[in-house]
């Protein structure tokens, strides 16, 4: 016989305080926090997008029990990427896990980090807009 399969849950993510329904949401959601808030070259990330809408709800499927943090763009153009005014400033939307606070950048993982268990997660994360 083969090892049983490892229980799984769902987090699921209330979007609130988007400015507008433009382009997409995209959001993902790791357990390293080296890769944190970006996710590169992360092959255990979660990550999902979805058209941005006035109610909006993010799901994580097949998430395993453990440490976890969770970045959202709002990518109003669709370019893939935040755009930023005078190289720091972003101009699109953005939220974490836990809303995380910021200050003169991303959090850190541990500001945003949170546990998931045997049961589904739920949360509600803040979009917030520097411009």
């Amino acid at each position: 016989m083969g090892a049983a399969p490892e229980h799984t849950v769902e987090v699921s993510i209330s979007v609130t305080n988007l400015r507008n329904t433009h382009g997409v949401v995209m959001a993902c959601m790791t357990d390293d926090p080296e890769r944190f808030p970006r996710c590169r070259n992360d092959a255990h990330s979660h990550r999902v997008t979805v058209p941005a809408a006035s109610t909006l709800t993010l799901h994580f499927e097949g998430v395993q029990p453990g440490t976890y943090a969770i970045a959202l763009l709002h990518d109003e153009n669709q370019n893939g990427r935040a755009d930023r005014a005078l190289t720091m400033i972003p101009r699109e939307g953005f939220g974490f896990s836990r809303d995380a606070p910021v200050r003169l950048g991303p959090p850190d993982f541990d500001e945003a980090a949170f546990e998931v268990g045997s049961r589904p997660v739920s949360q509600t994360i803040r979009m917030r807009y520097m411009l």
